[in-house]
């Protein structure tokens, strides 16, 4: 099972009420990330990049999680298809997409989806991240400016450690990532499958590093999300909205980690009122209204 899909299922065990785990388990029936009709590789940068397309209208990219795939957005692509051209990857060495390299970044992952939108010749997109895909997106607008239009990020980070990250979430990740180093050290050869999974894993426990002064270079306007009671610490949250210039925060109640799955209809609404409006400042007496 993929390591995004792994955690996800484990938050619904052991936390969540019988309808959240029916909502995450209609990924595995879902036609999205398996599409025919839709589905294509981009033989880009020394991988095979999975991507698919829906909808018309102006483009919108949507980045998922950790060991996650295009159909974590289950409840997300049909809604924005309504109104926008909806593109989504699996990032490299994560769903359909290969990637036969030992090393794996974000900053990878985010030229990865550059050269994607130069290939469907896309000079600007809005751009919604989950999770790692907050972290891409912040990434695709640090390295490639020009091309975010406006981007909505969830559960987002800077870096891996106590500051950010919920500590006994982080104790447990640390835990899981020892586990997969150990089975691949034992496992003579070791298969290309947790090959992969040791990969993803040491992304997750040791990246990213991105200095929060680095989120001042962000020219588009942001809105930043998370819940409540995510893996990521609200003060880190508030951290990444306070130093992205043009920023809107968004702490949603009674949330952890899988707002667009616990919280769809909030984060559909909330995400596509950002879309369609300018962004405004709030300063001086504009605070008091």
């Amino acid at each position: 099972m993929p390591l995004f899909r792994f955690l996800l299922c484990a938050v619904v065990f052991y936390l969540a009420p019988t309808v959240l785990y029916a909502q995450v388990a209609e990924m595995d029936t879902t036609i999205y990330g398996r599409n025919p009709a839709t589905g294509k590789y981009a033989n880009i940068r020394g991988i095979k990049l999975y991507y698919e397309v829906y909808g018309q209208g102006e483009p919108l990219l949507m980045i998922h999680g950790n060991g996650g795939s295009i159909n974590n957005f289950i409840f997300q692509i049909p809604y924005f298809a309504k109104h926008y051209r909806v593109i989504l990857a699996d990032s490299r060495a994560q769903g359909k997409s290969t990637d036969p390299s030992d090393s794996l970044s974000y900053e990878m992952m985010a030229d990865d989806l550059n050269t994607l939108l130069d290939n469907l010749g896309l000079k600007q997109v809005n751009v919604i991240g989950w999770s790692d895909g907050g972290i891409n997106g912040m990434l695709l607008a640090l390295r490639h400016p020009d091309k975010v239009k406006k981007l909505a990020i969830t559960g987002a980070s800077l870096r891996p450690d106590t500051t950010a990250v919920d500590p006994q979430v982080y104790s447990m990740a640390m835990g899981w990532n020892r586990q997969i180093q150990d089975s691949l050290k034992l496992m003579k050869p070791a298969s290309a499958q947790l090959k992969n999974t040791a990969k993803v894993m040491r992304l997750l426990s040791y990246q990213p590093n991105i200095p929060a002064n680095a989120l001042h270079k962000i020219k588009c306007p942001v809105l930043v999300i998370a819940g409540d009671h995510d893996v990521i610490k609200n003060s880190h949250t508030l951290e990444i909205a306070e130093n992205i210039p043009n920023s809107y925060l968004w702490i949603i109640p009674n949330s952890g980690h899988a707002t667009p799955i616990y919280k769809k209809d909030e984060f559909n609404n909330t995400i596509s009122d950002f879309l369609a409006k300018p962004y405004r400042k709030i300063e001086g007496e504009a605070r008091f209204n």
